[in-house]
């Protein structure tokens, strides 16, 4: 398949194909004797997989890991469970800092609307 044909089946754009090439995702495609890339069927289907697990909120090196974990036919969710939880506490641990920061400007806000407005580092909110 060529690099525009990838990228379509792939729904992302050409420069993402490139991009995923070079980290790694996709293994290096073939050159025509024109220069022109050429990549496996499966190349689309990798990236949809690359994009899910990036959705889940793996890094694109976890994803490049996992990747390579499969391609050598010895990972199960047994053994890359650990790649997961890695995910979940991370996603937990954000979600504790934006709570912890949502709190301290609904406490600002509720501070304003009562004309007490609090010095936010050298400067005053209004």
């Amino acid at each position: 398949m060529k690099i525009g044909e990838v990228a379509s089946a792939a729904e992302v754009s050409v420069d993402t194909v490139r991009f995923y090439e070079r980290r790694g995702v996709l293994p290096p495609a073939e050159r025509r004797p024109s220069g022109y890339r050429e990549f496996p069927a499966s190349a689309a289907g990798r990236i949809r997989s690359a994009k899910a697990l990036q959705d889940l909120g793996f890094t694109l090196d976890e994803v490049v890991d996992a990747l390579r974990a499969h391609d050598t036919g010895d990972a199960t969710c047994e053994t890359e469970r650990w790649r997961l939880e890695a995910v979940v506490a991370r996603l937990d641990e954000r979600i504790a800092q934006l709570q912890r920061l949502r709190r301290k400007a609904a406490d600002s806000l509720d501070d304003c609307r009562s004309g007490c407005c609090r010095l936010v580092g050298d400067a005053r909110l209004v």
